[in-house]
This record gives structure tokens, sequence and C-alpha cells, in this order.
């Protein structure tokens, strides 16, 4: 093999059509657009656009809503927890928390997650002290059941007065 010999594989390289170079060639004048108007000519994007007609993406109704203010929480089930224990990662003997989470690779998502939530998938044998964001309430018997306790950091948020009650 030989510098000079180096070549690309067969089909490697997409040869460009030759266009506008003579009726012959079965691609001159109009080089296949058709004839004149938009979109032959150049920079021409009509994504969406149907002719003056109403578009789909505005015949079709708008429905829900999405809240800018809602608070994503990352979620560690306790069997998760429970390997991490067990692996080395976490010690069991020390209080856990979110920062601790973090550190043994249960929790991620960076700046846009705003704590951490604990449920009661699978199972955990150790007796911990666990201080989370929010927590199941099967996980927090879970981990009662084991010896150890839950501290939540957010309280749940009660419905205002008068919501909620049958008034008539």
């Amino acid at each position: 093999m030989k510098l000079n010999e180096l070549r690309d594989n067969a089909g490697a390289r997409l040869t460009s059509k030759r266009l506008g170079r003579g009726i012959g060639s079965g691609k001159g004048k109009t080089a296949g657009k058709g004839v004149k108007g938009q979109k032959a000519r150049t920079g021409v994007a009509l994504n969406g656009f149907e002719g003056g007609q109403l578009p789909i993406y505005r015949r079709m109704p708008k429905r829900g809503f999405v809240n800018i203010f809602r608070k994503e929480y990352a979620l560690v089930n306790l069997g998760a927890l429970g390997r991490a224990i067990a692996a080395g990662r976490i010690d069991a003997a020390q209080p856990i928390t979110e920062e601790t989470l973090r550190g043994a690779g249960l929790v991620s998502g960076g700046g846009r997650i705003a704590g951490v939530r604990l449920l009661a998938s699978g199972a955990l044998s150790q007796a911990v002290t666990i201080t989370v964001a929010g927590a199941s309430a099967a996980a927090i018997a879970a981990v009662e059941a084991a010896g150890g306790s839950v501290t939540t950091t957010v309280a749940k948020e009660a419905a205002p007065a008068g919501e909620g009650t049958a008034a008539g």
C-alpha cells in the first residue's frame, strides 16, 4: 500500500448532479425545479405553508398549559439507596443528605432539580438517618421499619381556605 494508492471506499462520496448543462443531460434549462414561482428560487423554506389555506398547526385546538414555576424533584428509590450502601458509596452510619446522594451518583440533573424525593420501591435493610426534600408515606414507613428516620425539608402545601369544600 502506497500513499498514492489510498482511495475512499466505494460509495463513500456522492457525486453531485450537474445541473443546467443542456437539455440532453435531462437536468438542463430549469435544472429539475419545474417552472417559475417561489419554489424555483433560492432560499425558500415553506415548512407548514399550505398555499394560503389555514395551516394545520393553526386549525388544531390548543390544549393544556405548562407551569413555568413547577419544581422538579430527583427521584431516589430505597432499593437504589440500599445498593449504594452495600457498594460502599454511602456510609449508613452518617446522616444522609441530598449532597451525599449526589456524591454517590444517585442524583443528577444540575441546577434545575429543586431537591430529592424518596420513594419506596425496593427494600432497605439498614437503619439510616436521611434528610431529603420529600418522601412518600410508604418510603417513610419502610425506613422507620428498618430502624431509621426520615426528615423532609419541604412541607406539603395545604389547599387555600375555601377550596376543596362542598360549599353550596
